[in-house]
């Protein structure tokens, strides 16, 4: 439960009793029997009365016994007729008084104090129910975050490796600085910038760094926080806030995941949400409606441009669109210096190297491989990072943590030294592939084991030949497990996908297929778009669909019929790469290098490690008991035999 109403029970209860307590005040008059006329003459008669006194029409009186008693009477001669002589004989004192009054106030209090508990219960009920910080009466209000320049900022020297980015963005940080410069040559600042980019890359980051290198008031909110469940609420806020932006002015308005609001209008099955296209429609009009709003310039982020409404993409509302893509080696390490600012390392450490071994690598990625790095120097309790450190720290963000206690039977780790010495092997072999980093067959994260490379140098193309050998490549570990083994597992599962990915893209989008031509088919679309691409037809027929399915087969059948021709030429370099595996788990690259060069010299010794023979032993013999028809004891043990390794 939310810590802000932990207590309002408790509360509740406090109200209820003191408004008990409240209704009580000024009962000060006595709680006494009414008597009728009959019987207070009774008891004058009995001389049972010792005193009485008036109270306007009230005659309140106190028997001998202490019994307090009551009588109304409008009557005039009442005291003539009855108490008048009684009196005189001072048989009974009597005195006249005037009645008790109790406040007005003191009559309202427990009715108001009512009224206060039912609004409270159901203001309390409201604002749980529409979150922790909002208020019931303020659902229109805007959600977004400000932050001040006299904040903390960040600048453009904090973000690295976006060089050409930050270079985009430097008019939008003159134009706040200094809009006259501009306007007096006619120039109009772009009124939004929209930054695309992978998940990682920097994009939030980016904006920030623009707000703070123009010192400026910056604004932050994200796409869903327009969103409500009542039709309105999300326009209400998107007015709210650019009214708020024009007070600040100049000012940077930054929109997260823009998708959230900016999704394409039209494309829902069933009828578009009306919230969420109001929402959509005021923030069209915001940006470049009728009102114009000087100095706010608003910029957002996404992953997932292909899916925005074309209205919001046009000029004169996101102008400009700047797209922050995966550093290259050199981003990467710029990006590196800037999270081991504040990190003690050991001389040996090469952020330089690092940044080639981590192609692919996204920002977020690098500063969580130096946080990792860092987390495991403490845990081993040293006083600064090494460069082992860190390769570990590489390899654990990629595949995860090694699982030296999980308990792996004998043929799966000979199935699995063999399937990745026969990666390795074949992708020696082969020109147009990465050098061989490192392999293991200790399990990290879903793979049983796994080779690592290091690409020489960043690509932003491929080419035909460098594709097909990395078909080749892929398929070697389930060669090598066809030559050696004489079986083959589950454990290429993750090959196969990937090689049957690659030859979807060469067939289908590169057009690198002889007999379909240049062409492309199909769409880039991955998922589809439900509304928009529902009901849409592929663009070519079935036959064209079998011939795809052809020419996918022949490449990567040819694919596998090279790898194993590599394999059998290079059997005692296999066969001594899986022993040396067997033996120490892991291996380098220099040792993987010394080891290829030395078994690949003619008229050399084909050296087998003594496990596989065992395993093909214990094979052999269970096939021929099974052939007798007598059950053997490993036989009987089927979880030691049929087994299911892991993914490569």
């Amino acid at each position: 439960m939310n810590k802000r109403f932990r207590g309002t029970p408790i509360y509740i209860v406090l109200l209820l009793l003191l408004a008990l307590l409240l209704s009580r005040l000024g009962r000060n008059v006595p709680q006494v029997e009414d008597i009728s006329m009959t019987k207070f003459v009774e008891y004058l008669e009995t001389n049972q009365v010792s005193k009485v006194s008036k109270q306007g029409n009230h005659y309140v009186g106190e028997l001998k016994d202490k019994t307090e008693f009551k009588l109304f009477s409008s009557d005039s001669d009442f005291y003539n007729n009855y108490l008048k002589e009684k009196v005189d004989s001072k048989a009974i004192e009597m005195k006249e008084e005037e009645p008790p009054q109790r406040a007005w106030w003191v009559e309202l209090l427990p009715t108001l104090f009512v009224v206060v508990i039912v609004i409270g219960a159901w203001y309390l009920f409201m604002s749980q129910t529409q979150g922790g910080n909002n208020r019931v009466m303020s659902f229109g209000k805007s959600k977004a975050k400000l932050h001040r320049e006299d904040g903390e900022m960040i600048n453009f020297s904090d973000v690295a490796g976006l060089v050409e980015e930050k270079e985009e963005l430097g008019e939008i940080v003159d134009f706040l600085k200094d809009p006259r410069k501009f306007t007096e040559l006619g120039a109009r600042i772009p009124k939004g910038v929209l930054l695309v980019g992978p998940p990682g890359t920097g994009k939030t980051y980016l904006s920030k760094a623009v707000a703070g290198e123009a010192k400026v008031p910056f604004y932050s909110i994200s796409g869903s926080d327009f969103v409500e469940m009542f039709v309105g609420v999300g326009a209400s806020r998107v007015r709210d806030l650019f009214n708020e932006a024009k007070k600040n002015a100049p000012c940077i308005i930054f929109i997260d995941e823009i998708d959230a609001v900016g999704r394409r209008r039209g494309a829902g099955l069933g009828g578009g949400h009306d919230e969420r296209e109001q929402t959509l429609n005021q923030l069209l009009v915001e940006m470049d409606g009728f009102s114009t709003n000087e100095g706010i310039i608003v910029m957002a982020a996404t992953n997932r441009p292909d899916i925005l409404d074309p209205a919001i993409l046009r000029p004169g509302r996101f102008d400009r669109q700047v797209y922050v893509g995966l550093p290259d080696v050199k981003g990467r390490e710029a990006i590196l210096l800037v999270h081991t600012r504040n990190k003690r390392l050991e001389p040996d450490v090469d952020l330089k190297a690092i940044a080639k071994t981590t192609s692919g690598f996204t920002p977020a990625d690098l500063e969580n491989l130096c946080n990792e790095a860092a987390l495991l120097t403490a845990r081993h309790n040293l006083k600064a990072i090494t460069r082992e450190i860190f390769e570990e720290a590489a390899i654990k963000v990629v595949a995860g943590p090694e699982k030296k206690s999980k308990v792996v039977v004998e043929k799966e780790r000979v199935l699995t030294a063999y399937h990745e010495a026969g990666h390795a092997i074949v992708s020696r072999l082969l020109p147009d592939t990465d050098p061989v980093h490192m392999i293991t067959i200790i399990p990290r994260g879903m793979a049983g084991g796994f080779t690592a490379y290091i690409p020489e140098e960043d690509t932003n193309y491929h080419t035909k030949k460098g594709m097909e050998h990395r078909l080749v490549s892929l398929l070697g570990g389930r060669a090598a497990e066809d030559l050696v083994l004489d079986d083959i597992s589950t454990g290429a599962s993750n090959d196969i996908e990937r090689a049957t990915k690659i030859a979807r893209a060469m067939v289908t989008i590169y057009g690198m297929s002889e007999k379909l031509g240049p062409m492309k088919y199909g769409t880039d679309e991955e998922d589809v778009f439900l509304g928009r691409d529902f009901g849409r037809s592929r663009n070519y027929s079935e036959e064209v669909a079998a011939e795809i399915d052809t020419e996918m087969r022949k490449l990567i059948g040819e694919a596998y019929d090279l790898a194993l021709n590599l394999l059998k030429d290079n059997i005692r370099a296999l066969h001594a790469l899986a022993k040396e595996l067997l033996d120490k788990e892991t291996l380098n690259s220099d040792e993987f290098e010394a080891i290829f060069q030395k078994n690949t010299e003619p008229n050399g010794e084909v050296i087998v490690h003594e496990e596989l023979q065992k395993v093909k032993d214990m094979d052999k013999k269970i096939e021929e008991n099974l052939s007798q028809g007598e059950p053997t004891e490993e036989a009987e043990e089927p979880p030691e035999m049929d087994f299911e390794p892991e993914e490569d």
